[in-house]
This record gives structure tokens, sequence and C-alpha cells, in this order.
């Protein structure tokens, strides 16, 4: 059994997100935004953030854009040119021509814990990586925290 998270920092603080992780034994994070140095970030700008983890709470830091959208569906997307079930489908699509499945070490998803900025998982790419990896891993058991 693989248990995947996953994890949203939007109106979070710090001890909010540290705390989350502790109580459900994150080991390993698994950051799947497209931009993970923005300014917009604060304290989980990458190189901050990997820090922070490995210091606090010894979690291995992992950044996996390949995972994330193109710049074009995120944009389409936030400027409302796309439906979210429009970027549902193309962000599926993506994660299939990038076949996904073949590039990842699905060790690193056990206990692992994956990262973005939207605050719920309902229209986020974070539950899209995990269902897509949840249909080829049957093993993997899927928490949105």
């Amino acid at each position: 059994m693989i248990h995947l998270f996953t994890l949203g920092y939007t109106h979070k603080s710090a001890e909010e997100i540290f705390s989350l992780m502790a109580m459900n034994k994150i080991e390993n994070l698994i950051d799947i935004r497209l931009n993970n140095v923005s300014q917009l970030a604060g304290f989980t700008k990458k190189n901050d953030f990997q820090f922070f983890l490995r210091k606090i709470s010894n979690i291995n830091y992992y950044h996996l854009p390949y995972l994330a959208p193109t710049k074009e569906i995120l944009n389409a997307y936030k400027k409302k040119e796309i439906s979210w079930n429009e970027y549902e489908e193309k962000f599926n699509t993506l994660m299939k021509e990038r076949k996904v499945e073949t590039k990842i070490n699905i060790n690193i998803f056990h206990n692992g814990c994956l990262l973005c900025s939207e605050e719920s998982a309902d229209k986020c790419h974070r539950r899209l990586v995990a269902e897509y990896l949840k249909n080829y891993f049957n093993e993997i058991v899927i928490t949105h925290i």
C-alpha cells in the first residue's frame, strides 16, 4: 500500500503546513508546481522550502515539473478562457503524452505528499496527478490534507 497525500499551501501558515506533514508522517514532499521560485510562494520557495523541510522535519524534497501543467493550459484556465472540465481534459492528455507513469520512482510517493498552491484539491492539478497515478499503480491510497 502506498499512501499518497496532497496539500495546498494557500491560506496556510508555515506552522500549519509543517504540523499537517508531521501529523500525517510525510517523508517525501513532491513539489508539482510549474513555478516554485515565485515571490508569491513565501516560505515555500524552492531552496528555502527544501532547507526547512530537511532541517525542521527531515522530509525529502523533490521538484517534478513534468507533473505540472504547461503555462498555456494554466493561463487559459486562470483567464477563464477554458472551463475546469476543459482544463482537466487538457491536463490529463498532457500527462498521457508525457508518459509520467514511466518517469517516476514510485517509492518517493509512499508517505509522499504532492504540493501545489491551490487551497482545495477539488480544482487543482494535484488531485488530477494523484488520480492519474492511482490508475497506473493500484496500491496508491490518496488523502487530501
